[in-house]
């Protein structure tokens, strides 16, 4: 059972309603909350789904007073995040992980994309910097500043963060990031059949690019600092590539590689060919792996049907 909790404060100057779900993870989340604080050009919405929040979580957000919403269990980021919808304020619900650190100027960044956009067809991601070698182009990686908030070289990364090489990036998935809450709605937010949410992030990107979405952009002057996932080591996860493969009838590497462009440089609104040799190629090897899938008794899902249409 999930329980609401908003706290009726409507600040009209608000820019984002920014969404944290967070699972006894109380000494990270105080750190990522101080970074939008201090960090945050304009003011926004802080809302919070407390997993359980028996490390004394649920306390501390009801005497700092955010929106929040509770649940006795661990209802994972799908559930979390819908659920956080309807508290939204804001016309741009943006997501931030709880073990992320948000730097100056973050927001604006965004914001200054937003603003110059002609309709609210878009999706942006902040740009992260992570402290170990990352296989995902796009992040920032190995700057080491800390894994923990105990060991966290706050004052370094300050002095460092704008130094650190990058540009803007196609493939926008993960957070932080932000969309237009019409846009969240007319795809109905995140597919609860991810549970506990292993690969939600690429079956949400699928879903804005099925309602027409191609402004998939990361933008390397919005950066965030991630400590790295803790909480997704304390459970079992669900088999999230599968999932992605039975629902869409492609992997989800093929997505973001084809599709996407995840981690190449940014050069504009996305057009792909479906007719392309690569698309064709990886739509047969992701039917091979279907049939093995299925044979083998792992390629079971929760999720909905198959169904492709990739034509722009």
């Amino acid at each position: 059972m999930i329980t609401w909790h908003p706290q009726n404060i409507h600040i009209a100057e608000r820019k984002f309603s920014i969404v944290i779900p967070t699972w006894n993870n109380l000494e990270m989340l105080k750190t990522c909350i101080d970074s939008i604080k201090r960090n945050s050009t304009f003011s926004h919405q802080i809302i919070i789904h407390v997993n359980e929040g028996t490390d004394g979580t649920l306390e501390w957000v009801k005497e700092q007073g955010f929106d929040y919403t509770h649940s006795l269990q661990n209802v994972g980021v799908c559930w979390a995040m819908n659920a956080c919808r309807s508290l939204v304020q804001t016309d741009y619900l943006a997501f931030l992980n709880d073990d992320m650190y948000v730097l100056p100027e973050w927001d604006l960044a965004l914001w200054n994309e937003i603003v110059n956009l002609p309709d609210h067809f878009f999706f942006l991601s902040s740009t992260t910097i992570e402290p170990r070698v990352s296989p995902h182009p796009g992040i920032l990686a190995p700057y080491d500043y800390g894994t923990t908030p105990e060991n966290f070289r706050e004052e370094k990364l300050l002095k460092d963060y704008r130094s650190i090489e990058g540009n803007d990036w196609h493939g926008a998935t993960w957070p932080p990031n932000v969309v237009h809450v019409n846009v969240w709605d007319l795809v109905g937010g995140y597919s609860i059949e991810y549970f506990p949410g292993l690969y939600s992030d690429p079956d949400f990107s699928m879903k804005l690019y099925e309602a027409g979405v191609r402004y998939f952009k990361g933008v390397d002057a919005s950066r965030a600092y991630h400590f790295g996932s803790k909480s997704t080591r304390r459970i079992k996860m669900n088999k999230g590539s599968k999932q992605f493969l039975n629902k869409w009838g492609l992997t989800s590497a093929s997505f973001t590689r084809i599709f996407l462009k995840r981690g190449q440089p940014y050069t504009g609104h996305l057009t792909v060919n479906a007719d392309n040799k690569a698309y064709r190629k990886a739509k047969l090897k992701s039917g091979l792996k279907r049939v093995l899938w299925s044979f083998s008794g792992t390629g079971r899902t929760t999720g909905l049907h198959s169904y492709n249409k990739f034509n722009d």
